[in-house]
């Protein structure tokens, strides 16, 4: 590998127009693919098969309109009155405008809202009204219908008794033989009886009709009672749920789109922002909801140039000259726009989170600095050393450009394999960050040295190029003279070992603050940044907390709950009803619980779905709570399957699913430092003490992101003014990026030991020549880390500013604590058991040559080496 670099540096160096113009044009390729197949980057972070992902397919396929995207507008007075009617007309006609625009499906007026439940109220109490009055109808009705059948009872018993009188009268007639035309009123008087009995029948049949009406009454009475009484449990159950606030000066409005949320393009967004923002209602606030407010995170701000400033002015520091120091910078820039923008490319035809290329440009623009700034450095030295400007090229990258594809090859390795974690937009990002690592290595070893070549000697300054003038013309141009051997020998003679008890107090001092760093790691709550976590002067947050303050802290976090309906209960209202009144009451007992409101029943009424309120905010611990304790509790009545979905169920099944992917991921990346170390520096012990030390870092890191953004120290400071859970997914992504980045580190530091020790150095006289040899490179590189990463954590985004702290810290820790610090002590009290190796393991162990010191001894006349990496002969190994 190291002589194929050497090569290609060489060539790129003699030729440098070829690497120049390529990566030129692959930038236009990456810009025009951008151009052409760009799509829409979304904000939301969801991972499929979670149970809200599985009941929000669901309500997709059973309430359509529910899988349209939405979101929430507050209009606020700006004195605190009450609004007035011009007001909530100007307010009802800007929202009747924007269900006009493209992209939006319809919009809910807050005023429209009240009115209809104020309506369904007034319906209910005139229902209520009419059930009791057709009740006392129905009573008086029962009374004069049984005064009725009283009187027909009367007159029946008179025609009993006239019947019973002219039955006597004819018996006496008959006995005394009166004529037959005597009889004959005998039978007039009997067709009178006759005709009275069917008149009472007549009145009994019309009685007994208005009987049966009677009942009827009642019975229907008595189910609109019910109705009314299930209709009164249910309007009950919303509690003090409102659109428009108690005094009436703040109303939220709802805005619902044609797509859904992850697929609402920028255009609509952006539009509909528009349209909010040049309203002009006067005295009246308007503050979009981050649902519709948020937009895509700003790539480059004031934080990320100053951060590439600080950048610049340490490569000026280290490498002497504005034109070495601008070649990393501009390196750089070309990997990150050639690996950033190519990404973009396919946010079309994948769904690519707003972060995703962020991440990408992070890490673009750290390691395309220090990879460049790695050749550089050693290419300035060879100059300085009396070697041409292409053998040095070539070197330097056969070299140091070893050591650079070994490193970028451990970050991207890292980084990929955040693909095993399961979770797709996880993958992404490790994907999206691993190929902008490896074009970054790429550009160090193709346009490094090609810009090197082209520089020439101006790679030095002008006093370097003197000196080396004078001494080229002494004849010294391919070594060093004696006197200069000697000095360098006398140098690394006066290095002098560490002594044991200060390696003992190092190192149990540096543990310590590690581990001390590190506790508020075990109180890490795991979520999504909510509106509460935006800038103060953002509409999203301005609109989160008028939001809370006029409706209460669970508005900004509804949570949908469905249950299946028994299959009896289709077609009868009453039984729909009655299991949706019983359900939320059960619902409403649940604690945290502020409100619930019956949605809907979809169309085959075998689903009902309900929005339940919560007390407090999506991110609060009770929220939390409240959603285990709706997924474990089983309906009261026949229903079934009650299930959760919405936001903060969301943002719960992400959080646990990272968590549980998390153990995991560690143990991968782990186990590959190990295997790694173990090629590269033959050696058991210090892979062990090397990961120990990524471990203690990687916490420690966590442990300062958990006591800046969750318990929000030093929150002025960092702008953390509603501290929160940690980012979900932020502890994976800093594993697998710390680790690439301390294995870098424990490169450039370790391998300097190895190679002092391997030429003859006592094994803790070796720990500081190779200390010393490296520190300068690895302090220059992490500072640039450093400035990199910390310049986004002021950026505007709420998931890149945490992300951008913790590596930025994470670096800090790792380089300057664990690599320069605890090291070196640790190595000490290891003495020559660190570089133990089972001979059976040596033998089967290919060699690994990370710095190219073959390719070194194939150029007995190298100079550029670093001055202490001069050959010191002793035969005291202790």
């Amino acid at each position: 590998m190291a002589k194929l670099l050497y090569r290609l540096g060489f060539a790129s160096a003699k030729r440098p127009w070829v690497a120049l113009v390529s990566w030129l044009v692959a930038l236009g390729l990456a810009v025009g693919g951008f151009l052409a197949f760009g799509g829409t980057l979304s904000s939301t972070v969801t991972i499929p098969n979670t149970p809200t992902a599985q009941v929000t397919d669901r309500l997709a396929e059973e309430f359509p309109d529910a899988s349209k995207g939405s979101g929430g507008i507050i209009f606020q007075t700006e004195d605190g009155s009450e609004f007035t009617d011009d007001q909530r007309d100007q307010i009802d006609a800007l929202l009747d405008e924007v269900s006009a625009m493209e992209g939006i499906d319809s919009t809910v007026s807050p005023f429209a809202t009240e009115a209809e439940l104020e309506n369904q109220r007034q319906e209910l109490a005139d229902g209520r009204d009419q059930v009791e009055q057709g009740r006392e109808q129905a009573e008086s009705g029962r009374e004069q219908l049984e005064q009725a059948t009283a009187q027909l009872d009367a007159a029946e018993a008179e025609l009993d008794a006239g019947q019973e009188q002219l039955d006597a009268g004819r018996a006496q007639a008959e006995a005394a033989g009166m004529p037959e035309a005597a009889m004959a009123q005998f039978d007039q008087q009997q067709q009178q009886l006759d005709a009275g009995r069917e008149d009472i029948e007549s009145s009994r049949a019309e009685i007994a009709e208005q009987e049966e009406a009677l009942e009827q009454g009642l019975t229907d009475a008595a189910e609109g009672e019910e109705a009314l009484d299930l209709g009164e449990r249910i309007l009950a159950l919303t509690g003090d749920y409102s659109l428009v606030s108690e005094d009436g000066s703040t109303a939220e409005g709802t805005v619902m789109f044609t797509a859904a949320s992850t697929d609402v393009d920028s255009d609509t967004s952006d539009a509909l922002t528009a349209a909010l923002d040049e309203a002009d209602i006067e005295g009246v606030e308007i503050l979009p909801s981050q649902a519709i407010s948020q937009s895509m995170p700003q790539i480059i701000g004031v934080g990320e140039v100053i951060g590439l400033i600080v950048a610049a002015i340490v490569l000026v520091i280290m490498l002497g000259t504005f034109v070495t120091a601008g070649l990393p910078l501009l390196n750089a820039l070309i990997g990150v726009g050639v690996g950033a923008v190519g990404a973009l490319a396919f946010s079309s035809a994948v769904e690519m989170m707003s972060v995703t290329p962020v991440l990408g440009i992070m890490l673009g623009l750290a390691v395309g600095i220090d990879y460049a700034l790695f050749i550089v450095n050693r290419h300035r030295r060879q100059l300085k050393s009396g070697l041409s400007v292409l053998e040095s090229a070539g070197l330097a990258n056969g070299t140091s450009g070893n050591a650079v594809v070994f490193a970028g090859t451990t970050v991207v390795i890292a980084l990929a394999a955040l693909n095993i974690t399961g979770i797709p937009f996880l993958g992404l990002m490790g994907t999206v960050g691993a190929a902008c690592v490896a074009i970054a290595v790429l550009v160090a070893i193709t346009l490094t040295p090609a810009l090197l070549g082209w520089i020439g000697h101006r790679a030095l300054s002008r006093t370097e190029r003197k000196v080396l003038a004078e001494r080229t013309s002494s004849g010294e141009h391919t070594a060093y003279s004696a006197a200069t051997k000697k000095a360098i020998q006398r140098e690394q003679v006066e290095v002098k070992p560490m002594s044991t008890a200060r390696a003992v107090l190092t190192t149990l001092g540096t543990v310590a603050l590690l581990a001390v760093i590190a506790l508020p790691f075990f109180d890490m709550r795991l979520g999504l940044p909510d509106g509460s976590s935006e800038p103060e002067d953002s509409a999203s947050y301005q609109s989160y907390v008028a939001t809370a303050e006029a409706f209460g802290e669970g508005r900004n976090g509804p949570l949908v709950v469905t249950v299946d309906l028994p299959e009896e209960a289709a077609g009868d209202e009453n039984a729909i009803l009655s299991e949706q009144a019983t359900i939320g009451e059960q619902l409403s007992e649940l604690d945290h619980v502020a409100a619930v409101v019956p949605a809907a029943v979809n169309d085959d009424e075998t689903i009902a779905m309900f929005q339940v309120i919560p007390e407090e905010g999506p991110n609060a611990v009770s929220t939390e709570e409240l959603i285990h304790t709706l997924r474990d509790t089983t309906p009261d009545t026949e229903s079934t399957h009650l299930s959760v979905a919405g936001m903060t169920s969301g943002f719960i099944d992400v959080s646990e699913a990272l968590s549980d992917a998390l153990p995991t991921y560690l143990g991968v990346v782990v186990g590959l430092s190990l295997i790694i170390m173990v090629l590269v520096f033959r050696s058991i012990l210090v892979p062990l003490i090397a990961t120990g030390g990524f471990v203690l870092s990687v916490f420690a890191a966590m442990g300062g992101v958990v006591a800046i953004y969750q318990w929000g120290w030093l929150g002025e400071i960092f702008g953390v003014h509603s501290p929160g859970p940690v980012l979900s997914f932020l502890p994976t992504i800093m594993i697998g990026v710390l680790f690439g980045l301390a294995m870098d580190y424990q490169l450039f530091i370790a391998s300097g030991m190895r190679e002092a020790y391997a030429h003859g150095s006592p094994a803790r006289l070796a720990v500081q020549e190779g200390f010393r040899a490296g520190r300068a490179v690895v302090a220059a590189a992490a500072i640039i880390m450093i400035s990199v990463f910390g310049g986004f954590i002021f950026a505007h985004d709420a998931m890149i500013r945490p992300m951008g702290f913790g590596l930025a810290f994470g670096v800090l820790l790792d380089a300057f604590v664990v690599r320069m610090v605890l090291m070196p002590a640790l190595m000490h009290l290891l003495g020559n058991s660190a570089w133990w190796l089972p001979k059976w393991l040596d033998k089967i162990m290919p060699n690994v040559d990370v710095e190219g010191a073959e390719l070194e001894r194939d150029h007995p006349g190298l100079a550029g080496a670093d001055p202490q990496q001069v050959e010191v002969v002793s035969t005291d190994r202790t």
